[in-house]
C-alpha cells in the first residue's frame, strides 16, 4: 500500500491483500466527484475474490466526506453483507465518526458483532408485522 501523506484533494485509493483479507486505503476527499473510485474498487474486489472473508477500509487518510461519500460507504456495506464478507472501517478520523453519529449510520457501518452473530441484530429472522391498532372508543 502506498504511504502518501494525507491531505485535502482528490481521493486516492490503494489496495493490499492477504489470503483472506483485502485492505483498501483511502486518502483525500470521499466526495461526489471521486466516491465511485471506492465503490468500483470494492465491487471489483468482491467479484474477483470469492474466498474473501474481510474487507478493511483504512480511513485514516480521509480528509472529508460528503453525502455521496457516506452513501458509498453504505453501498459497500450492503455489498459486503450480501456476499457474507465482514466490513471493517479502520483508523476512522473523528470527523467521520461524528458524521456517522449525526446520520445514525455509525452502528450500522461499524457493528462487527452483528456480522459475526446475526442473532444479535434486533428482529433478525423474525417476520415483519404491522403493529396492532385498537379502535378508538371515542369515535
Amino acid at each position: 500500500m502506498s504511504t502518501a501523506a494525507p491531505g485535502p484533494g482528490p481521493l486516492q485509493v490503494t489496495q493490499a491483500e492477504t489470503a483472506d483479507t483485502v485492505c483498501i486505503g483511502l486518502i483525500g476527499e470521499l466526495d461526489h466527484s471521486r466516491a465511485h473510485l471506492l465503490l468500483d474498487t470494492a465491487t471489483r474486489v468482491l467479484a474477483d475474490r470469492p474466498d474473501l472473508r474481510e474487507l478493511r477500509l483504512k480511513c485514516a487518510g480521509i480528509t472529508g466526506v460528503d453525502p455521496m461519500g457516506l452513501s458509498t460507504l453504505l453501498m459497500v456495506r450492503r455489498r459486503t453483507d450480501a456476499a457474507g464478507i465482514r466490513l471493517h472501517l479502520d483508523d476512522r478520523p473523528a470527523r467521520l465518526d461524528r458524521l456517522m453519529e449525526l446520520t445514525g449510520t455509525l452502528e450500522h457501518l461499524t457493528d462487527t458483532a452483528a456480522d459475526a452473530d446475526p442473532a444479535r441484530v434486533p428482529g433478525a429472522g423474525k417476520p415483519l408485522r404491522a403493529p396492532s391498532v385498537k379502535p378508538d372508543p371515542l369515535r
